[in-house]
């Protein structure tokens, strides 16, 4: 049986990613994305039932030096710590154009233009769930019906407009996206778990 992408990300109710392009640049969440310590917690337990993470470069340059160096940080908490840990041990595939070499056990692809045959050759060789980390990854990779799975951490707030959960399809026009739900969470904090599987 292949490997599953699981597409991971914050939410909010009326389905953007970002308020603003560049939302996300940096490690600290925007203001309306509520990360407590249970929630976290949750984002790490999921993160260590994960066989891989594949990323694309701005993801990339979020969490690297923040994570590996949070393993030593006095000012991280106890689970940023552990996260730090989870990040830094996990298989890891960066997607980039212009970068050709990474640490902590990530393989770079993508410099020949041919990430996607790539990719789907890793999810068909590889076993478990993959976590998709990157909203122009994710696009590409569900015009290719490489997307199995969504995790979706709905935070309760309403953006108006800003970047939606996909880009448009580079061409033409895409067809509805059927899924069928898996499992809900809610939190103290109010943000909601929906993890769904895509109907192929």
């Amino acid at each position: 049986m292949p490997a599953r992408f699981v597409y991971w990300m914050n939410v909010s109710v009326d389905g953007y990613i970002e308020a603003h392009p560049g939302e996300h640049s940096g490690p600290e969440a925007p203001g309306w994305i509520r990360i407590d310590e249970p929630l976290h917690q949750e984002f790490n337990d999921r993160a260590r039932a994960m066989t891989m993470s594949i990323e694309g470069r701005v993801v990339r340059d979020m969490m690297d030096p923040y994570w590996p160096d949070a393993r030593y940080d006095e000012d991280s908490s106890p689970v940023e710590r552990e996260y730090g840990e989870i990040w830094t041990a996990q298989p890891k595939v960066l997607v980039s154009r212009t970068r050709t070499e990474a640490g902590h056990g990530t393989r770079v692809i993508g410099a020949d233009g041919d990430a996607i045959a790539q990719l789907a050759a890793i999810r068909a060789d590889g076993a478990g769930d993959i976590g998709v980390g990157g909203a122009n990854l994710a696009t590409q990779l569900l015009d290719a019906g490489l997307i199995d799975e969504l995790l979706l951490f709905v935070h309760p707030a309403v953006l108006g407009s800003g970047r939606p959960l996909f880009d448009p399809p580079a061409t033409g026009s895409r067809p509805p996206l059927l899924l069928d739900l898996l499992e809900t969470k809610a939190f103290a904090n109010g943000v909601v778990l929906h993890r769904y599987a895509v109907q192929h």
